[in-house]
């Protein structure tokens, strides 16, 4: 699984980082980066929830 980004859609609203920190992280200018953009596949269901939460729709998940 891959992690996508929108960059053009992104607003660093940061609902990906509060439902998933240990992948999504806002910088102090609440631009975000994924910090593991191939997480484990054991970790699907917690990543697709904050990508999910996403209001903006910024994040999709590939494979």
């Amino acid at each position: 699984m891959r992690i996508e980004v929108d960059r053009d859609r992104c607003e660093g609203l940061g609902m990906c980082e509060a439902m998933a920190s240990d992948v999504f992280e806002l910088d102090d200018d609440e631009v975000m980066h994924v910090l593991d953009p191939s997480p484990d596949e054991s970790r699907r269901s917690h990543v697709h929830a904050a990508v999910q939460a996403c209001p903006v729709l910024a994040l999709s998940l590939q494979g």
